[in-house]
């Protein structure tokens, strides 16, 4: 059977970022760049970045593109014979289905709000925190709005490549962009503007002398390495989907500027909104499901940005779920020689199924604490994904593109360089093969203990 292939250039972009492009951006980056200096944040996560990020992408696209397969079989086509690597094709599609049993639940949050906010469920008179305090405590609640997430990527997926995936995450993202710039410049008309772009973005010398600029460098290199997803093959999927008409480091940098924009204009919508009514920032889901509805409830016309917000989010969950999907789906087909319907039927069954303890932790299973207090099913599946998967993933994809014993550098560089565009430059070699493991085996080390 014939590979499926995009049909534009654009459609490969969007889909890419729509990948990369999560709820992280939004309730995770602005607080972190905020409480780790601001500006300098901001400059050394972009540094990062282009250290990190861009080549790790560049190399995963690559394998994707070289194999025109999934991360299940791409390892076993460009391998040496008698070598070991396509086992992290086995580990790379469980990070998939991991990241699908905790994201659906959280993406489903982001619908069931933006359905309240459009309804009038909530309004000024809401309380924000018994409001996220009543939904957890619902399971019937939370898995209705989980089933709804599977059963819209399931039945976009379920209509291929290009009929399904390409064109509604094509519209969902352009959607996504028109949003967040709508959002950001109502944000800026705020009486508060000046003071929260201080806060986000101009450096702050108090707070880096109290929090350490070398424990600031280690943060913003966490936040570069995992923004991408990269490490578990949902990006090694998309480059198997695309012709060598263009070269890949260019590509990535193009996902990568992307991902980057969403990330500090979602700055740019927080912190003015937040220091406009004198309302703390918070991290994590409470920044998202506590304290923004507050903002919301004292702003004029609240309703409606409310839900252009969830909308915002909503759709930036869901391009991530539909992307992860899709290599899902891909893995299936190729490990089990199933069609798309049949891979889709299985999984929706799976993944709903499998999705249930996450919601469970919230409530009925809230006495397990595998982090000590607080902590909950999805903060230990988050961590498996997060902090061993995509990071072990990624030195594992790195070492196989710059080994001897795997495809090999110069294997590597004649794929990621064919075509016009952006190239990898082959001084990098000694960084490439030397250094940047060394820093991705520190923050793996760093990010277990």
């Amino acid at each position: 059977m014939e590979r499926e292939k995009f049909g534009s250039r654009l459609g490969f972009i969007l889909i890419s970022a729509g990948c990369a492009i999560g709820i992280g951006n939004v309730w995770r980056f602005p607080y972190v760049a905020g409480n780790n200096g601001g500006g300098i944040f901001v400059l050394l996560y972009m540094l990062f970045l282009l250290l990190f990020g861009i080549p790790i992408l560049a190399m995963e696209l690559s394998v994707g593109r070289a194999s025109k397969c999934s991360i299940i079989r791409a390892y076993n086509k460009l391998e040496k014979p008698g070598s070991k690597w396509h086992i992290h094709g086995y580990f790379g599609m469980l990070g998939n289905y991991m990241l699908m049993f905790f994201y659906t639940t959280v993406s489903g949050w982001m619908l069931g709000y933006f359905i309240k906010y459009v309804t009038g469920s909530i309004n000024e008179t809401t309380d924000s925190k018994q409001l996220f305090a009543d939904v957890t405590a619902s399971p019937i609640t939370m898995f209705i709005w989980m089933a709804v997430i599977v059963i819209i990527a399931i039945v976009v997926c379920s209509m291929g490549l290009q009929n399904g995936v390409e064109k509604v995450t094509k519209y969902m993202m352009l959607a996504l962009l028109a949003l967040i710039v709508i959002l950001a410049v109502h944000s800026l008309t705020l009486s508060g503007a000046s003071r929260g772009m201080k806060y986000f973005l101009v450096p702050d010398m108090d707070r880096i002398r109290e929090t350490g600029f070398a424990n600031i460098v280690i943060e913003a290199m966490r936040q570069a390495f995992f923004t991408l997803s990269i490490g578990m093959g949902s990006m090694m999927i998309f480059g198997s989907y695309i012709g060598k008409e263009r070269a890949l480091t260019g590509e990535s940098i193009q996902i990568t500027i992307l991902d980057t924009f969403v990330a500090i204009m979602s700055g740019v919508i927080i912190f003015p909104a937040c220091m406009s009514y004198n309302i703390p920032t918070d991290s994590g889901p409470s920044l998202i499901f506590v304290t923004l509805p507050k903002v919301f409830e004292h702003m004029p016309g609240g309703r409606f940005w409310g839900a252009m917000f969830f909308l915002f989010m909503t759709f930036s969950a869901l391009s991530t779920v539909i992307a992860v999907l899709e290599n899902i789906l891909a893995c299936n087909m190729e490990a089990f020689s199933w069609s798309r319907k049949k891979a889709c039927l299985i999984n929706l069954f799976v993944i709903i199924v499998m999705s249930i303890p996450c919601i469970l932790g919230f409530n009925v299973l809230s006495g397990f604490t595998p982090f000590g207090a607080g902590s909950n099913v999805l903060d230990l599946e988050d961590f498996i994904v997060s902090s061993i998967i995509l990071p072990v993933g990624s030195l594992i994809i790195l070492l196989f593109c710059t080994s001897k014993w795997g495809w090999g550098f110069d294997n590597f560089m004649e794929e990621v360089n064919t075509g016009k565009g952006i190239r990898m430059p082959k001084a990098l070699k000694i960084y490439l093969k030397y250094l940047l493991p060394v820093v991705i085996i520190f923050l793996i080390v760093d990010g277990l203990i």
